[in-house]
């Protein structure tokens, strides 16, 4: 870690790295491929866990079963917002694949966050979901085996959260009829 960035004085004084630069940076090859931006912060993305990789393969396998026909997934790819680029876990996304070749997604319809190590970081995610208007976002205590529904993007907030513990389920308000957990998703 920088410890530089410890210091209040200097954190107050820090230059954000706008989406534009970042993605100059990104192809010159001056910013590494495991990365997000976050608020105008470069960040070092979290090694995937077993559990963690494992919840996320199985939700990509099972979601689309869900979904209707003009609605795919994306998984661990970039969304485009105003002052970052988070990855999401999953994110679920209106239209085709060949909308989305020259540009990354500014928004999605739900995105799906598995919380193993990063709860604090897929938490600041979720105000930038909120700020872009994605209408549903579940994060997933993957060690708690807690789901957490999140609706009603207001500026950087969700207004609604409701969240519960395996086996119970909630359903999408985005999408009737999907429920998550799916079944097998923890460990027994």
């Amino acid at each position: 870690m920088i410890s530089v960035l410890e210091e209040p004085a200097i954190r107050a004084r820090f230059y954000p790295l706008s989406v534009e630069a970042y993605h100059h940076l990104f192809e010159v090859g001056e910013i590494p491929e495991k990365v997000e931006l976050i608020r105008g912060a470069v960040v070092e993305k979290m090694s995937q866990s077993p559990l963690h990789a494992s919840i996320v393969e199985l939700l990509r396998e099972q979601l689309p079963l869900a979904l209707p026909p003009q609605f795919f997934i994306r998984q661990e790819k970039p969304l485009t917002l105003a002052d970052s680029e988070p990855e999401p876990d999953i994110a679920v996304l209106q239209g085709a694949r060949e909308d989305f070749r020259a540009a990354h997604p500014k928004s999605a319809a739900l995105v799906i966050e598995v919380c193993v190590s990063s709860e604090a970081i897929d938490r600041l995610k979720l105000q930038l979901y909120a700020e872009a208007g994605v209408a549903e976002c579940w994060l997933i205590l993957a060690e708690e085996r807690v789901v957490e529904r999140h609706t009603g993007p207001q500026g950087p907030a969700y207004q609604h959260i409701e969240r519960v513990a395996f086996p119970a389920t909630l359903e999408s308000t985005v999408f009737p009829g999907l429920a998550l957990p799916p079944a097998g998703l923890f460990p027994s």
